[in-house]
C-alpha cells in the first residue's frame, strides 16, 4: 500500500526559470558548472561534477506566505530533464548516498505549520516516510532537506488510499 508520493520541482516551473532567467523573487538565475552533487530538483538525480551545467535560484516550496516559507537556494539542470517519475519511492541515488545527501524531514499540517521534524540518519527513508504518515495524522506533507546545507530537495505528500 502506497503511503506517500514524491513531488519534484515541476518541468513547467523549470521551463519558466530557464526562459526568464529570473526566479520568483526577481533574482537573476546563475548558471555554473556543477561543483557539487546537487541534486537537480526536477529530475532528483545528482549532478556530474565538472560536467553538468546547473542553474542556481531562490525557491520557496510553499503556497502560503508565512513564517515557515524558508526560501533558499536550489539547483536545477540548465538543460531540459525529465521530472522524477518513480514517485512512490524516494529517489534511489539520493537515498544510497547518505554522505553527500544527509537528510532531514520536516512535516507540515494543512495550514502549513511545522508539526514534525526528524533526521533520517542511517534509517531507510522509504520505511521512515511510511511510518511518519502512519503515526502522525497531523502531517499533511513533508519536505526533504539536506540536513547539513538545509536546502530543500523535494516535497513528499501523504497518499490517502
Amino acid at each position: 500500500m502506497k503511503k506517500f508520493k514524491i513531488v519534484p520541482v515541476s518541468m513547467l516551473y523549470a521551463k519558466k526559470i530557464r526562459t526568464t532567467m529570473k526566479d520568483d523573487f526577481g533574482h537573476e538565475v546563475i548558471e555554473t558548472i556543477a561543483t557539487g552533487s546537487g541534486p537537480c530538483r526536477v529530475s532528483l538525480k545528482p549532478f556530474k561534477k565538472g560536467i553538468d551545467k546547473r542553474l542556481l535560484l531562490t525557491h520557496s516550496p510553499f503556497d502560503i506566505d508565512n513564517a515557515f516559507n524558508q526560501p533558499g537556494p536550489i539547483f536545477i539542470n540548465s538543460a531540459d530533464v525529465e521530472e522524477y517519475a518513480d514517485v512512490f519511492r524516494f529517489p534511489p541515488e539520493i537515498k544510497a548516498n547518505k554522505k553527500s545527501f544527509p537528510l532531514s524531514l520536516i512535516g507540515y499540517n494543512k495550514e502549513q505549520q511545522m508539526v514534525f521534524t526528524t533526521l533520517v540518519g542511517d534509517a531507510d527513508v522509504d520505511i521512515l516516510l511510511g511510518e511518519i504518515f502512519e503515526q502522525h495524522a497531523e502531517v499533511e506533507y513533508l519536505h526533504a532537506r539536506n540536513a547539513e546545507a538545509c536546502c530543500f530537495i523535494c516535497k513528499i505528500e501523504r497518499v490517502n488510499v
